[in-house]
């Protein structure tokens, strides 16, 4: 008997098995995978793997830790799990090139599918052939347009819709639904020649590069600034240079940025307030937050900062230029800037930097993550309650009982 999508859906929509971290809420697994990818990427906080072009935690963990939910599994193999969405993902991404993201779409959306349904497919065991239908069925679902970066709060939901796309893939995949068996490769219609609009502009050989040697896992990076990750490297380069030659927003005469034509394109555009998300994306704006308040973490990000009168005002002294020389470097270095800050009083400063503070070749150490952790945990969650989770999570691979992160998440007391 062929199966029918609506009897899964009647099943799981049933039930309120799943946590909305965070919170005393219940929902469905898609439901709640959803709800805690859009949280995930509610600060621009997440985890980001530069070359893949792809924030793959809050696409895989939403899914896998609704699969935890539902069905029992060690840490060990949560943490497996977990692996392989953060490998597929950032391949389809390799594949596809710096491009995919320059021509509109988000690819935390588009990417992200493959990277949830990976995971939770591997999180349901399911053999090779349900997981490439897994794969085929996530992979048609894949959509997401970067128009939402100027200030609409649907930015925020592509992470919950590839983390729920991936989801149903891996649980239609496994009750015998069929998906599209050569999602990537196919020559029409497939995912590369679809999303490229070519036949040509994109490397099928990135999607099994070094397989099994080489770990995409450890390409991921990690945030310590809530804005998009392509802002990071000109935030590093300008606290350095104001330990090194202290100055102030009244000293800035004008600051130019070079940076690479994605990173123009993605967070170079005059800024106009719309929205937190837009300021979070806007790197004229986030330079001026960081002049002005000294971070650019979640305080900083308050409804009235978007159209704070002396952040835009600083805004329109910084100048973002495309450098060919970055932008022929390639995905690598698609973060890479050289700062310019130009002072009142004639001076001027510069600054390259390549990559940010917490990414792989200056990747942060575990007293840093737990910091990061702990203090945005704390908004949510009981202090008790934080360190109860903090230490099953720097434990997980002991864990006999994987859904113990998500009981964790649940708050106990009114926030």
């Amino acid at each position: 008997m062929v199966p029918h999508p609506a009897a899964h859906a009647r099943q799981l929509d049933r039930s309120r098995a799943c946590a909305v971290w965070g919170t005393k809420q219940k929902l469905s697994a898609p439901h709640a995978a959803l709800a805690n990818g859009t949280q995930v990427q509610g600060f621009e906080l997440d985890d980001v793997h530069r070359q893949g072009v792809l924030h793959v935690g809050a696409v895989v963990l939403p899914a896998l830790v609704a699969v935890s939910e539902m069905r029992r599994m060690s840490g060990s193999e949560f943490l497996a799990s977990a692996v392989a969405g953060y490998e597929i993902g950032p391949r389809v991404g390799l594949c596809m090139g710096p491009e995919h993201i320059g021509q509109g779409w988000h690819s935390g959306a588009t990417l992200g599918v493959f990277s949830a349904a990976a995971g939770a497919a591997r999180g349901l065991k399911l053999g090779a052939d349900k997981t490439v239908h897994a794969l085929g069925i996530a992979g048609t679902q894949a959509a997401g347009l970067m128009a939402a970066q100027y200030g609409a709060m649907v930015k925020r939901m592509h992470a919950g819709r590839a983390a729920q796309s991936g989801l149903y893939g891996a649980l239609l995949a496994q009750s015998g639904f069929t998906g599209i068996p050569d999602v990537l490769e196919s020559e029409y219609g497939g995912f590369c020649t679809t999303f490229s609009r070519s036949q040509d502009r994109f490397k099928l050989a990135e999607l099994t590069a070094g397989f099994g040697s080489v770990w995409q896992t450890m390409g991921v990076a990690l945030k310590f600034y809530s804005c998009v990750g392509s802002n990071h490297t000109t935030l590093d380069a300008l606290r350095e240079l104001q330990d090194e030659r202290p100055f102030g927003p009244n000293d800035v005469e004008k600051i130019v940025v070079h940076a690479s034509k994605v990173t123009l394109d993605h967070a170079g555009w005059k800024y106009r307030p719309a929205g937190i998300a837009s300021a979070q994306m806007n790197l004229s704006f986030c330079v001026a937050t960081l002049l002005l308040e000294g971070d650019c973490f979640v305080d900083q990000f308050g409804e009235k900062a978007v159209a704070d009168p002396r952040r835009l005002a600083l805004a329109e002294k910084v100048e973002v230029r495309a450098d060919p020389e970055i932008t022929a470097r390639g995905s690598n270095f698609r973060h890479a800037v050289r700062v310019e800050v130009h002072l009142a009083d004639g001076s001027a400063l510069e600054r390259a930097m390549e990559t940010p503070r917490g990414s792989e070749p200056n990747f942060a150490s575990e007293a840093q993550v737990v910091a990061k952790f702990e203090k945005l945990a704390a908004h949510a969650l009981e202090r008790a309650q934080v360190g109860r989770l903090r230490e099953a999570v720097l434990g997980m691979e002991d864990l006999k009982d994987a859904s113990r992160i998500a009981k964790l998440m649940i708050a106990k007391g009114a926030r």
